[in-house]
């Protein structure tokens, strides 16, 4: 509230401006984020309120909206009833999680022929304020599921960027990690390394429980064997226990495209391990080394092959495919080729992209274009008289 106070005005007038707007806090998924990591540690985030409007009519500045990255498959869940009240999967992807309240008025807003001095000022809204819980759910093409040190995030690291702790004992990794594998420009897909689960894994035992709810979108799994367990376990009955632990925490996971792939094939009795589960399982399986690379190459082609059938089976049904990165040739006008080429710059195209040190714009002829052809009588650059 503000009255006009100004030497030789009678009678100045109410001059309180409006306040701002406060900000709000809004979520978005983005790519590179890969885990929710840096809410790990900090509960409350508040959004920057408006500024409080002054005299001499001037208004309140609004608030910054405040803008929380969060990785593309994140659920955004209501912690008060539970519910799922956002489900980001496509990057890009924005939900306002928390409202910032409007700037109230001064009492200029109420000036009235009949009251000219009005002291009635509103004051600025009550923001919103939500306690929600964020549940990632990794969306990737490729799960990778295995025993602890079964050789995932070695895997990992091989045929991709993502840079994983890797180190020699069990539960080495402790969060997902995600890695893009391109097998070339126009083929790529997302690959996940869920860290390992143990039996019990669906009740609660170890780690792998509060992740395996990162594999439940991903449409094909690659199970590694590791042929020797430093627990000195039998290799067959891991393969046995992971599947049952899928089985356990989900239906569908427990029916999932599956590729099998024994690990570390430059250990001893790695081959007799394939041939063995080959036999217990009816499937092809694959032998493959991370450390010299043997297999690898043929694993990434099968898995690619696998991943564009299914996309195109989405496609088909009328689902939706989320877009991980750009350039993805899922549902995307990059993925023709003819997209893909740049454009060529307008001074290498045409005449000009003749030019040089010794081709210049006078040696053109204007009848042919070739800076060979003299023939035609050249341009004047002199002071010739002109013609009447």
């Amino acid at each position: 509230m503000s009255f006009r106070r100004e030497k030789f005005v009678p009678r100045g007038g109410p001059d309180g401006g409006d306040g701002g707007n406060g900000a709000s806090l809004i979520l978005e998924a983005k790519l590179g984020v890969n885990s929710l990591a840096a809410f790990a540690n900090r509960r409350l985030y508040r959004a920057e309120k408006g500024q409080p409007g002054q005299g001499s009519m001037r208004h309140g500045r609004n608030g910054r909206d405040e803008i929380l990255y969060v990785p593309p498959g994140t659920t955004v869940i209501d912690a008060q009833h539970g519910f799922v009240i956002k489900d980001l999967k496509v990057p890009g992807d924005k939900f306002v999680v928390a409202r910032g309240g409007k700037g109230g008025h001064g009492n200029a807003r109420f000036k009235t022929s009949t009251n000219r001095a009005p002291r009635e000022r509103t004051l600025g809204e009550e923001p919103e304020s939500r306690m929600v819980i964020l549940e990632l759910k990794s969306i990737a093409d490729v799960g990778l599921v295995g025993m602890p040190n079964a050789g995932k995030s070695t895997l990992l690291s091989r045929v991709s960027s993502a840079r994983p702790e890797i180190a020699d004992y069990p539960f080495t990794t402790k969060h997902p990690n995600l890695g893009i594998v391109e097998l070339d420009a126009e083929r790529s897909f997302v690959l996940a390394d869920i860290p390992g689960l143990i039996e019990g894994a669906s009740e609660g035992v170890g780690l792998g429980h509060e992740f395996l709810k990162h594999i439940e979108r991903a449409g094909l799994l690659v199970h590694l064997v590791e042929p020797a367990p430093a627990d000195g376990t039998d290799p067959l009955a891991n393969h046995q226990a992971i599947r049952d632990e899928l089985s356990e925490y989900s239906d569908a996971l427990g029916q999932r495209e599956e590729l099998l792939v024994v690990s570390k094939g430059e250990i001893e009795g790695a081959e007799e391990l394939r041939r063995a589960l080959a036999m217990k399982t009816g499937r092809d399986v694959r032998l493959i080394s991370a450390l010299t690379g043997d297999g690898i190459d043929d694993l990434l082609g099968e898995i690619m092959d696998r991943v564009r059938r299914r996309r195109g089976e989405r496609i088909a049904a009328g689902e939706d495919v989320v877009m991980l990165r750009p350039g993805d040739e899922v549902n995307s006008k990059k993925s023709d080729p003819q997209n893909n080429r740049r454009r060529t710059p307008p001074h290498l195209t045409g005449a000009t992209s003749q030019l040089s040190d010794t081709v210049q714009a006078k040696d053109f002829s204007d009848t042919t274009g070739d800076p060979t052809d003299r023939s035609s009588k050249p341009a004047n650059h002199g002071g010739d008289e002109a013609t009447k």
